[in-house]
């Protein structure tokens, strides 16, 4: 049975894969995964550090570039480059033939600039001026320092994917970035702009918050606090569903729909069941409907496809959720802390995917044979 193919073709979700790799680019694995329904491709600094750290598909790039007198930095960004604009062409007929709605590639800014809102435009606007393809999303974090960036880059018309979502509150906030972003863009461009060009999606991360909010049920020591372990993230992400439904509705949403604008699509990430106890289609299953993606690694895209449900269920439970969060707070588990620590990790653990991969490169261009 084509679940993947499915989960768009009855629910209207869409399944993106978690993965960039460029053996896949050439040996033609990723066209399989597009052939059996996936509709969309996201990267980050770990999956880029996975990929070049191993095999030799990145070496003969590495050696031209280092030869040309590049950097070892930027030698990196012109290896992520080539396989993003690879990926943006294989994607582009399903880009065309969804008018718009998938297709798409992310690319990330470096970490660093997580904490820089002028340095993250910046690179933002440099990204998509020198990959100038309607089906490249630019990842900006949802940090605080972000957040006006996100916003002026959707005040010009750029697609974001924001990325490292791990709060209602911060949800709100960039939902917020989105539609005053879409207003300054109409407003500044004028009336008869059509806003059907820009595209967004928000990602909102899973199994990290399990994990945190885990640990600390795990400490109180408690049969209650057991009893709420592994729920925690699917209820939020079902309360951040219901406020996708409420901002987008209503007067304000309906004038900048009347001008071409799209919704700024819910993405569930981080949908890898870390506890091994936990079925390994949690973070699909539980959270379908309709203008929403999935993006998954190919363990949990072989698993869904296997035996997932195809069902609507975004939906179900959301009062159960807001009394699962309440009864968190009544034993003590400072949910807006959970979402800082989880935020802090998100960032380091991308600068440090970062750190490490430009050694191992810096490892290997002294290391490859200077006469090819």
């Amino acid at each position: 049975m084509p679940r993947l193919s499915d989960l768009y073709g009855q629910q209207g979700q869409s399944p993106w894969l978690d993965n960039l790799r460029r053996d896949w680019l050439q040996d033609g694995t990723l066209q399989r995964w597009l052939d059996r329904g996936v509709r969309g491709v996201t990267s980050n600094p770990t999956i880029f550090e996975k990929a070049m750290s191993s095999g030799t598909a990145y070496d003969a790039q590495l050696r031209s570039l280092i030869q040309d007198g590049a950097s070892v930095l930027d030698a990196y960004w012109a290896m992520v480059k080539t396989d993003i604009v690879d990926a943006l062409d294989l994607l582009e007929p399903l880009h065309q033939r969804s008018d718009g709605t998938d297709g798409f590639v992310s690319l990330e800014l470096a970490p660093d600039m997580a904490r820089n809102t002028a340095a993250s435009i910046e690179a933002a606007r440099a990204f998509h001026t020198e990959i100038d393809r309607p089906n490249l999303f630019v990842k900006i974090p949802a940090t605080e320092e972000g957040i006006p960036a996100i916003r002026q880059m959707i005040a010009e018309g750029r697609s974001i994917n924001v990325t490292l979502i791990f709060s209602i509150e911060r949800y709100d906030a960039v939902v917020e970035a989105y539609l005053s972003g879409l207003e300054q863009h109409l407003d500044e461009r004028g009336a008869d702009t059509d806003l059907g060009t820009v595209r967004s999606v928000a990602s909102f991360f899973l199994s990290r918050v399990d994990t945190e909010v885990d640990r600390r049920l795990g400490d109180l020591g408690t049969a209650e606090a057991s009893e709420l372990r592994g729920r925690a993230a699917v209820a939020q992400a079902k309360l951040a569903h219901r406020l996708f439904q409420d901002r987008f509705s209503g007067p304000r949403w309906d004038a900048l729909a009347s001008k071409g604008a799209h919704v700024q699509r819910p993405l569930w990430a981080s949908t890898s069941t870390k506890d091994p106890s936990y079925p390994d289609t949690l973070y699909v299953d539980t959270l379908i409907a309709p203008d929403t993606v999935n993006t998954m690694p190919e363990d949990t895209l072989e698993a869904f496809d296997d035996h997932g449900t195809v069902a609507r269920t975004a939906d179900d439970g959301v009062e159960e959720a807001e009394k699962l969060f309440a009864r968190l707070e009544e034993l003590g588990i400072d949910v807006e802390d959970v979402s800082r620590v989880l935020e802090k990790e998100g960032v380091d653990k991308f600068a440090t995917s970062f750190d490490d991969l430009i050694q191992t490169l810096e490892r290997r261009a002294s290391a490859l044979d200077p006469d090819g």
